[in-house]
């Protein structure tokens, strides 16, 4: 096919699939989990439109406390705090206050954006000599050496006082009243959290979340009185009941316990930074992600390039679309392992990095009938488990905020008493003395979690996530495509079936010449997949995870939200 029909072949986008119907009932009255449908979508769900307020998030308890602070009177910011503590109680092993978070901002007073990167850093005694002598090669997962400072109650408190209507305390309560009298756990979260861990591999988890040494299952009600103990301190002390005090002490006592070097200095000096968001245009729509810590700029990156294409006039999901999507993704990855790191310790050159003209460079390197076999990352001197939720209120203030514990449940580690789990952020640092992303003390690591917004005419139009590690990137642009050449709706959007390239080169592990593989969502046809196999791309047998979606777009005069959410979870969107 030569470049020309490449990119003029005709399409359009598919209908919604309908999937097979649920399983009947079993154990009684009990609904019978087939975990195989929970890898399917439920592609059913419509598009929630609204005028007064609405959440979007991957639990509906919690979409639902979300809701009811909107409706005493709280401000986007505090129904997006109330949430997120919700689902630190509910989806445990994806988020939580041992965990970061990254939001953006759309302020309706101040008519502009708001960045925040509440990401901890390593701890001061923590080292390259340190683990050298260690004989590590990377950094162990269920260990305090892969801890760093957990920043999510600091990005609460910068929320809240800048932004919020109510105190801390009052966006804190329905969590605590759930973590004490209990919850019904919900079927996604039962099958792919709860019920993975097992007490004889995990005994630091299994304390918190094996009540009476059972794993709870879907329907089984789950109390966390010390979390909700935690919460409680939180909302009476503020940042400073977190980073100072007794969960800090209990934070290093375990930390010391185990072999970490956290330290109270740590958790005392944590701050969270406000931060300037990065935009580059897409056919007229202005993309917005977060700086370097974080991997965002890759999206901008990969939809950049993809700009030089005609993608509207593909088949939606065709070999021809997706083998663009891979290329592109691997161009971006290999600039990101190279150069994404904390901008505090390295230059990283951005504006370069998102440029277009940098794009139409780097966009000629795709071929149309062929996988480029080496892909290296460009010079500028030379070429010049996580939760995502979005909130928008009456008053028209929006928030895209994302959290997480980086793993599932992070370390697998919970201090004693404190009811939550540590990260394992600092897992994600490189060893190699020469990489921008090495570790080094009071450094923030490089980080996946990304939320974004989109602006058209200085006005804004779109708040969206899509959680999933590496994944995040490739689910921005997936679902931006969906969104603005495919002309679909925000649910719609959501419901499509995605591929995930997945390759070995990342800014922890370094590069790598191999072409990596796609893996695919049910419903892409076999032939699309023999397609891309003929062009020279790996093909997985297996499905892997492609994240979870939540969304809301916004239109004025009059201001009325649609809501989209994410049917690969058990969320929700709500509004009224």
């Amino acid at each position: 096919m030569d470049r020309r029909k490449f990119l003029k072949a005709a399409g359009a986008a598919p209908a919604a699939i309908a999937v097979a119907p649920t399983a009947a009932l079993a154990e009684g009255t009990r609904p019978f989990l087939d975990t195989q449908q929970l890898y399917r979508r439920n592609g059913n769900r419509s598009t929630v439109a609204c005028q007064n307020g609405i959440v979007c998030a991957s639990q509906p308890l919690a979409t639902m406390v979300g809701i009811d602070v909107l409706k005493a009177g709280g401000s986007c910011v505090d129904a997006a705090i109330a949430t997120n503590a919700m689902l630190g109680l509910t989806e445990p092993g994806s988020d939580g206050i041992g965990g970061d978070l990254f939001a953006i901002i759309w302020s309706e007073q101040d008519q502009q954006l708001f960045g925040l990167n509440a990401s901890g850093r390593a701890p001061y005694e923590w080292n390259l000599e340190r683990a050298s002598e260690k004989q590590l090669q990377r950094i162990p997962r269920q260990s305090p050496l892969s801890w760093t400072v957990p920043g999510c109650v600091s990005g609460w408190a910068a929320l809240n006082e800048r932004f919020g209507k109510l105190d801390l305390a009052r966006c804190l309560e329905p969590a605590i009243s759930y973590a004490e009298d209990g919850f019904p756990v919900s079927p996604v979260i039962a099958t792919t959290q709860f019920g993975y861990w097992t007490a004889e591999r995990f005994p630091h988890l299994a304390a918190v979340y094996h009540p009476e040494g059972k794993i709870p299952r879907f329907g089984d009600v789950f109390k966390n009185p010390l979390l909700a103990r935690t919460y409680r301190q939180i909302g009476e002390g503020g940042a400073g009941a977190f980073y100072e005090g007794e969960i800090a002490e209990r934070i290093v006592a375990k930390s010391t316990e185990l072999g970490g070097y956290m330290a109270l200095r740590d958790l005392a000096d944590h701050t969270a930074d406000w931060v300037e968001p990065v935009t580059s245009s897409y056919r007229g729509f202005d993309v917005w992600e977060l700086p370097p810590n974080g991997q965002g700029i890759a999206a901008l990156q990969i939809l950049n390039i993809l700009e030089n294409f005609e993608i509207s006039e593909l088949e939606h999901n065709s070999a021809e679309h997706l083998h663009l999507l891979v290329e592109a993704k691997r161009l971006a990855f290999e600039d990101r392992a190279r150069y994404y790191a904390d901008p505090t310790f390295s230059d990283i050159p951005v504006d370069w990095l998102i440029s277009k003209d940098y794009a139409a460079e780097r966009a000629k390197l795709i071929e149309p009938e062929a996988v480029s076999q080496r892909v290296m990352p460009g010079d500028p001197e030379l070429d010049s488990d996580t939760i995502y939720m979005t909130a928008a209120d009456s008053e028209g203030n929006m928030i895209s905020l994302i959290q997480s514990v980086y793993s599932d449940f992070g370390s697998a580690i919970c201090p004693d008493g404190v009811g939550f789990a540590m990260q394992n952020r600092g897992q994600a640092f490189s060893l190699d003395p020469e990489h921008a992303n090495r570790l080094e003390p009071h450094k923030r690591p490089f980080h996946t979690i990304i939320p974004a917004f989109v602006t058209e005419g200085g006005r804004p139009l779109l708040s969206f996530g899509v959680m999933g590690g590496d994944f995040q990137p490739q689910g921005h642009v997936q679902v931006l495509m969906n969104l603005i050449d495919f002309r679909m709706s925000p649910q719609q959007a959501g419901d499509q079936p995605r591929v995930r390239h997945i390759g070995r080169t990342s800014p922890w592990l370094g590069r790598s010449d191999h072409t990596g593989e796609i893996a695919f969502e049910h419903d892409i046809p076999d032939s699309v997949k023999v397609s891309l196999a003929e062009l020279g791309h790996q093909v997985s047998s297996g499905v892997g995870a492609h994240g979870g979606y939540q969304a809301i777009w916004r239109t004025d005069e009059p201001l009325v939200y649609f809501g989209g959410s994410d049917p690969r979870k058990d969320g929700a969107a709500m509004g009224y």
